[in-house]
């Protein structure tokens, strides 16, 4: 999610959290003053009030929705679902940090109580911590249609969401390695060149626990999908020795794109968004899956706690997920599309610039591409204290 270049402006990606004391003060036992975290199944449902109330609203991140071209007030697809269905959409740009989204709405859903949101999109890392707390309730799929038919079946089942009963994915992406191939004169293939001699000094990997470890894990032939503490500590020592040797230069949040362009840097850690929109102005900026594989991430839509409006809501993510409505989105926002079959609408499209988007493999990656690519299993709540203890002291936060 969430890059500088891109359309969305960059979230901080704290990887503990700020909010509620931590994960110690999730786990409180009621009782002492610290009502318990975790909802069970009966307990998150409220009365839907969808089918006498045509309306909801949904909190989302700042420009992750296309915009006309002559009014950037305008939102054509969501102003398509408002024509077609008589729901009106109070459309929020409010979340601009994940952890801080989280202490926002956290005391609403640990008391039981609405959040005031029918639908929310929270980045993958963090739906898992929402799916465990018991935050989010279970879709009906019988009113998605397009979801079940059409969703991209490599992200149908991560570890956190089995079958995607409690999250389906807004926009996706890849975690990958950009570099700028003439300024560097070759190629980069693996993770493992990122620590060649001459790149010393000159490269970034991203600050966040949650955005940088599953790659640098795949560099070392781990599958990610199933890695192990002893996976991440393996990563761990080798991400030290390259601190201390002096061949990173930092950690970044997404300001490595700046240090990209202006050739402080020749090779990071990045986001696939992010070099569609630096190749506009720079086309030697390559962005590559690894050998080893790359993470391929999504920003998911939920439906929290006790929402008013859940039929509504439900209603809403199945209209995205129509090929020709996806496409639309996809032009405008270039991350990786959830719903493959969006790539025939655009490749029909009659403007040249539009149908050229469905030959991009960082929008719609390809056959060799995706066999490389995977959903890493999520760090557990229990895990998470001393990971990103180690981590953080590495990274230097």
């Amino acid at each position: 999610m969430s890059q500088t270049s891109s359309r969305k402006p960059p979230p901080s990606r704290r990887t503990l959290l700020a909010a509620l004391g931590g994960i110690a003060a999730l786990g409180a036992p009621a009782g002492c003053g610290v009502p318990a975290a975790y909802v069970e199944p009966g307990d998150r449902a409220g009365t839907d009030l969808s089918a006498a109330e045509k309306k909801l609203t949904w909190a989302n991140w700042p420009l992750y929705i296309d915009t006309a071209d002559d009014d950037p007030g305008r939102r054509p697809t969501l102003e398509g679902f408002q024509r077609r269905t008589g729901i009106s959409v109070d459309y929020v740009e409010e979340i601009n940090d994940n952890d801080e989204f989280f202490g926002k709405i956290s005391p609403a859903l640990m008391n039981r109580r609405p959040t005031g949101r029918d639908l929310v999109v929270i980045s993958d890392w963090m739906c898992a911590r929402y799916v465990r707390l018991g935050w989010v309730q279970e879709m009906d799929r019988a009113r998605q249609p397009n979801v079940a038919r059409y969703l991209d079946p490599l992200l149908r089942s991560p570890a956190f969401d089995e079958g995607r009963r409690c999250t389906v994915p807004w926009q996706s992406g890849i975690t990958g390695i950009a570099y700028n191939r003439r300024a560097l004169g070759r190629e980069i293939h693996r993770v493992s060149d990122l620590w060649a001699k001459d790149l010393k000094g000159r490269v970034t990997l991203l600050s966040g626990l949650d955005e940088a470890f599953a790659l640098l894990m795949q560099g070392d032939g781990v599958d990610i999908t199933r890695w192990t503490a002893d996976d991440f500590h393996r990563m761990c020592d080798r991400v030290e020795r390259e601190v201390h040797r002096g061949q990173i230069r930092r950690f970044t949040g997404n300001d490595y794109t700046k240090d990209l362009v202006s050739g402080d840097v020749l090779a990071c850690q990045a986001y696939s968004g992010d070099v569609i929109q630096l190749q506009a102005d720079n086309p030697d900026i390559r962005f590559v899956v690894p050998e080893e594989g790359a993470e391929l991430w999504s920003d998911s839509l939920m439906i929290p706690d006790r929402a008013r409006h859940k039929a509504n809501a439900e209603r809403l993510i199945d209209y995205y997920y129509a090929p020709e409505v996806a496409a639309r989105l996809a032009a405008w926002v270039n991350y990786v599309c959830p719903v493959p079959a969006a790539r025939e609408v655009l490749a029909s499209s009659k403007d040249k610039d539009t149908a050229a988007l469905a030959g991009n493999p960082l929008i719609f990656p390809d056959s060799g591409m995706r066999r490389r690519l995977a959903v890493a299993r999520d760090i557990s709540s229990t895990e998470r204290p001393e990971f990103a203890r180690r981590w953080n002291r590495i990274a230097g936060l």
